[in-house]
């Protein structure tokens, strides 16, 4: 079942003939329960794509199909629920609030909607990440690997449908970054959620289902179905 799509996506820079096409006539579909990972050189325009889909970001035309709705007719309040609610997000910076500890980073996007947290399903992602035992330290007293288990702990407790990652082992050393993409794709596959992550490692982008490759804005290459 398609989980979501884009149509025609262009995010273009500039006028004229310094115009920059950043994403450049972009249609893909991703299956639900999919991992995908989208690689390219710096420049390809896989992060753009991201925050696009994600509706981090506007394009210049085209559309962005999640439940049958485009994002772009939402305000930006209705956008900014939307993500809260059905999307997740994990970046290569932790961006962890420091003077909170682990559980009440983890718990910030649930108590920001909010509502009350799924104690069941909590417990069951901080063990299938192991960081039962690290919920009370601040961010400061974990490793970079930890911190990154629980931006990924963050980026699942409100339930999404879709996870977004940016480089998410881009500040982890080889070691680690190999068991947090393991464990991202094993709870994300338990879960049942969709993953789109973008990687300008060859060697994490092969550990997906499907990699597309972009290059100059467009897609040089598409190892799997859904494309439009």
């Amino acid at each position: 079942m398609e989980m979501i799509r884009c149509e025609e996506l262009m995010k273009t820079y500039g006028s004229g003939t310094g115009a920059v096409h950043a994403v450049d006539g972009i249609s893909l579909s991703f299956e639900q329960g999919s991992f995908t990972a989208v690689t390219g050189k710096s420049g390809s325009g896989k992060s753009t794509l991201l925050h696009l889909l994600s509706g981090l970001d506007r394009p210049t035309s085209g559309k962005v199909i999640y439940q049958d709705n485009n994002l772009f007719q939402y305000n930006d309040n209705q956008l900014s629920v939307l993500r809260r609610r059905r999307f997740g997000f994990v970046f290569q910076a932790y961006n962890l609030v420091r003077e909170l500890t682990a559980q009440e980073n983890i718990l910030l996007p649930v108590m920001l909607d909010n509502r009350k947290p799924d104690e069941a399903y909590l417990k069951r992602l901080v063990e299938m990440l192991d960081i039962d035992e690290r919920l009370s330290h601040l961010p400061g007293a974990l490793s970079g690997g930890q911190q990154q288990r629980v931006c990924i702990a963050r980026a699942l407790a409100n339930k999404p449908s879709i996870l977004f990652a940016d480089e998410p082992t881009g500040n982890l050393d080889g070691k680690t970054g190999r068991e947090v993409l393991t464990l991202m794709r094993t709870v994300s596959s338990e879960l049942g959620i969709t993953m789109i992550l973008v990687t300008h490692d060859l060697g994490v982008a092969e550990q997906a289902d499907r990699i597309i490759r972009l290059e100059d804005g467009r897609v040089a290459e598409d190892s799997g179905k859904g494309a439009i």
